[in-house]
């Protein structure tokens, strides 16, 4: 397992919840698609960190990008705080 910090969170038209959580140095991500219910009642809990598999990460586009917002994030929050 690697520990994997919240970068990105986009809204979809589908009513989904997309969260982008990548390595501290930028190089992969892991993605993944939540419903907006699922969040508001609670089945979902969103975290500034969780830990990713190793097979469900992968490469980066932009890793600069990420590397940088994990900083960012990881200096302003715990892993087990709620974003």
């Amino acid at each position: 397992m690697v520990q994997c910090w919240l970068v990105e969170r986009d809204y979809g038209s589908r009513n989904l919840i997309t969260l982008v959580y990548a390595t501290p140095d930028g190089e992969q991500i892991n993605r993944k698609e939540v419903p907006i219910t699922a969040i508001r009642n609670g089945a979902v809990t969103v975290t500034a960190a969780t830990d990713v598999d190793e097979t469900d990460l992968s490469a980066a586009d932009d890793p600069e990008r990420y590397r940088q917002e994990v900083e960012r994030v990881r200096s302003d929050h715990d892993p087990d705080d709620e974003l």
